[in-house]
């Protein structure tokens, strides 16, 4: 592991590198800084202002980002929690970061979750409840020549900003992070209690299926249309879970089911919603106490062809 080097040598050398040829910037590879708060670790420098965006990461000490302690307890609030720190990561560094240069100079992505709650490296909660957080920089250019002050700049005032303000105690609601970590850990819940049913899917009452379009898989709003499920009795089946107490909802059962309805009454609707249950949702996604088996799969025939073995 490198020598960890205060924020004063990472602004030292992007000053000796200001205005020297792109490639100047691989002296910053290998190098771990000590900044703000937390450590800031260049993994990957790219070749040219223009190419991929470089890899960097930053290690937040459990002391810095002061999570709840309930967060940290079992692997399925930690995803939960992460998943949530990923989108603020997101959401600040889009109003932060800012354009210094040619090509992607000055911008900060880090690949953020969408509605689903999966595992994922670009954020992780450590069992110690250090913070992990893997993204891209763009390293500031002037054509292809090294702009020192603009990365300077962008690492030790955006970079920390953007951290300070999602990944840092105070940049993060107790009580945010709580409910996405126990909605996850009752998504889970349920997802396992399908086997004593004999369930292949579970979607529970008052869930919202619709999207808002085919390219955006945000829910569309009761307002807009939409109507929350509400299982009929001769199919419902209660499920409980740790933090929602006992839950009502339409199961899916083992063998064959048969969906049939008019044009427009929602059939694909909620196949694409059976789909999607092999994976969890985020809070207030209308779907987050929709589950699946696990090993579920999706086959589609061609028309005018059968589905066969």
């Amino acid at each position: 592991m490198s020598e960890i080097q205060p924020g004063d040598a990472l602004r030292a050398t992007l000053a000796r590198i200001d205005g020297r040829g792109y490639g100047a910037y691989r002296d910053l590879r290998g190098g771990v800084f000590s900044t703000s708060g937390f450590t800031l670790h260049v993994d990957h420098v790219q070749g040219d202002p223009f190419a991929a965006p470089s890899r960097v990461r930053v290690l937040v000490p459990a002391s810095k980002a002061a999570l709840p302690e309930r967060v940290l307890t079992n692997e399925a609030r930690r995803i939960g929690a992460s998943c949530r720190l990923a989108r603020a990561f997101a959401d600040v560094a889009h109003e932060c970061s800012q354009a210094r240069g040619s090509g992607s100079s000055g911008r900060v992505r880090i690949d953020a979750p969408g509605q689903a709650v999966v595992p994922q490296t670009a954020m992780r909660i450590h069992t110690n409840g250090d913070v992990e957080a893997r993204f891209t920089v763009g390293l500031p250019a002037l054509g292809r020549r090294v702009l020192g002050d603009e990365a300077a700049g962008l690492l030790l005032e955006d970079v920390p900003r953007i951290v300070a303000d999602s990944l840092l105690s105070g940049g993060h609601s107790d009580d945010d992070l709580w409910l996405h970590a126990a909605v996850n850990e009752d998504a889970d819940a349920l997802r396992a209690g399908l086997a004593q049913h004999e369930l292949v899917a579970f979607l529970a009452d008052g869930s919202v299926l619709p999207r808002r379009s085919g390219a955006d898989d945000r829910p569309l709003s009761i307002r807009d249309g939409a109507i929350a499920l509400h299982a009929p009795d001769s199919l419902a089946v209660s499920l409980p879970t740790p933090h929602g107490g006992l839950v009502r909802g339409l199961g899916i059962r083992r063998g064959v089911t048969v969906i049939v309805g008019g044009g427009f009454h929602g059939k694909s609707t909620l196949l694409r919603a059976i789909a999607r249950g092999v994976w969890n949702h985020r809070p207030q996604d209308g779907r987050e106490r929709c589950v699946t088996v696990r090993d579920a799969v999706k086959v589609r025939a061609e028309d005018g062809r059968s589905v066969a073995g």
